[in-house]
């Protein structure tokens, strides 16, 4: 690569250059002319944009956008990027690839090194040089079958692989035919290694890599505790090694980014806000709810008893409650008896020395009988139907059937 000046339009440019020993290989040219091909057709702001194909004295040079900038291969060696910097890298990432895969084009060599981030924080897509057209037929954009890389060199060579092995999906690392979730398996990889500053697949040599590949998991204990669990969830399912069972579009990928970026506050520079906007409410403030809840019980059973329509009036009933020798009722605590709705039970709270349980007695019946579990109960209330006993205890709200036992 060359950064050259063009003369005519007064404009930098980058070259890239052929060597003249690939120039006399078909196979390289072909290759050389069809990236030439792919990123013409291409026009988004996320790709670099192709400007010519030039011949001068048997040079081959294609002229390329001049990036500025440093790849995201130079900035991943200062070690992980942050979570709030590396999401918009990978959404821009993903939307120049989304576009790319709309128009059939496969990139096939995703990777850090081909991926530049302009001092304007514009992410660029660069070195389609391994693109595969992979439309059957009707697109303007489907190049023909002898033009791709794989086909037109393992023609003659059985498995023959192309890509960089770190960021190469399963079913490339075995020389078989690939589409675009070959990008969403690197696409998967490239935000692996933004997040952790290292390579999702590792080894001392090529063979060891594309083993780990095709074998193993990448390290997952190596993504940042802190990060969104739905980005980590995206991160797996883009490293699915069977390729039915990953990501399908890419603009999925774009979409989960988006929805996980939109939910940060508009003033908050990191996630950090996010996470102190999520630490446990107080006590009082959790246990509001169950108030509420309560209060809206007794209400309930307020108007049941108050406004409930009668047939017929209610046979007078007198009775006299008195508390066991041994206990006293726990009036501080709320009501010291409450009613049934049908008017033939009641409840009560009764204190034992340190102990408070809740007792139930029938009115036609002399002995009251023991709630089990009802341990610090107090404010007890009826169901509207009668069969059920709430009350408070241990900061919590329970119920008690009056057959079944406390729950």
């Amino acid at each position: 690569m060359y950064r050259a000046m063009d003369t005519e339009l007064g404009r930098e440019v980058a070259l890239k250059i052929l060597p003249e020993a690939f120039v006399r290989d078909p196979e390289r040219m072909g290759r050389f002319r069809r990236e030439a091909q792919v990123l013409a057709s291409l026009n988004h702001p996320n790709i670099a944009t192709v400007h010519g194909l030039e011949d001068s004295g048997g040079v081959q040079a294609l002229v390329m956008e001049l990036v500025e900038g440093a790849t995201l291969a130079e900035r991943v060696k200062s070690g992980p990027l942050p979570v709030d910097e590396a999401l918009p890298i990978a959404r821009q990432m993903a939307e120049g690839l989304e576009y790319a895969h709309e128009r059939g084009i496969v990139h096939r060599d995703l990777k850090p090194a081909n991926l530049k981030v302009t001092p304007d924080a514009v992410v660029k897509v660069l070195d389609f040089g391994l693109a595969k057209a992979f439309n059957a037929q009707g697109s303007a954009f489907n190049l023909k079958p002898n033009d791709s890389p794989t086909l037109s060199i393992a023609s003659t060579q059985a498995g023959v692989i192309l890509g960089t092995a770190a960021y190469m999906s399963p079913e490339q690392a075995k020389g078989k035919s690939v589409d675009r979730r070959a990008d969403i398996w690197a696409f998967g990889c490239v935000l692996f290694e933004m997040l952790t500053g290292k390579q999702a697949f590792e080894g001392e040599t090529v063979s060891d890599v594309l083993a780990a590949v095709i074998m193993k998991d990448p390290d997952w204990s190596a993504l940042p505790s802190g990060m969104p669990a739905a980005i980590e969830r995206l991160i797996r399912r883009c490293l699915v090694k069977d390729p039915r069972q990953r990501v399908q579009s890419i603009g999925d990928a774009r979409i989960a980014i988006e929805e996980v970026l939109s939910d940060s506050p508009q003033d908050a520079s990191s996630f950090a806000a996010i996470a102190a906007s999520r630490v446990p409410a107080p006590a009082w403030r959790r246990a509001l709810p169950w108030s509420i809840a309560a209060l809206a019980v007794v209400a309930a059973v307020f108007a049941t008893l108050v406004f409930r329509p009668r047939t017929n009036p209610a046979a007078t009933m007198r009775f006299t409650l008195a508390p066991p020798a041994e206990g006293e009722f726990a009036a501080d605590l709320g009501a010291a008896a409450v009613l049934s709705p049908d008017g033939s039970r009641l409840a009560y709270c009764l204190r034992t020395g340190e102990k408070i349980q809740m007792y139930v007695r029938e009115l036609s019946q002399a002995q009251a009988t023991l709630l089990p579990g009802t341990d610090g109960a107090q404010n007890p209330f009826f169901s509207p139907d009668g069969d059920w006993v709430g009350f408070f205890a241990d900061g919590k709200l329970k119920k008690s059937s009056l057959l079944a036992g406390c729950r």
